[in-house]
């Protein structure tokens, strides 16, 4: 049951840092992008190449989680990336706004509790 829980929040993380990819990659000067990370417009034009290259790490994040949950991958993968998403939302938490750590940091933790319930 525990590796269900984590396979699935591993997922769901995969895919929610696919989307935060292709918010800085593609969105950020877009209504969505401007709306999700309240931009103005000069603001986003500004900064547009600077949050695509944060999108790239993000796209990252997302394929190496995906990548472990492919079949026979090393079963330390998910272990790794959702520790860098743990980090990387503990960090924005704290530096930027305390809603990065509940959209990144909180899924990470509670994927890695359900991992190591699974090892038990």
């Amino acid at each position: 049951m525990w590796m269900t829980i984590a396979t699935a929040l591993t997922a769901l993380i995969a895919v929610l840092h696919g989307y935060f990819m292709w918010l800085e990659m593609c969105g950020w000067t877009r209504p969505a992008g401007r709306r999700a990370f309240g931009l103005t417009i000069e603001f986003a034009e500004q900064t547009r190449r600077l949050a695509a290259n944060q999108g790239l790490y993000n796209g990252f994040l997302a394929a190496g989680l995906a990548w472990s949950l492919w079949p026979g991958s090393p079963a330390e993968l998910p272990w790794f990336f959702l520790a860098c998403v743990l980090v990387a939302g503990v960090y924005g938490g704290y530096s930027v706004s305390r809603k990065i750590f509940w959209i990144q940091g909180a899924p990470a933790t509670l994927a890695l509790a359900a991992l190591a319930l699974a090892r038990a």
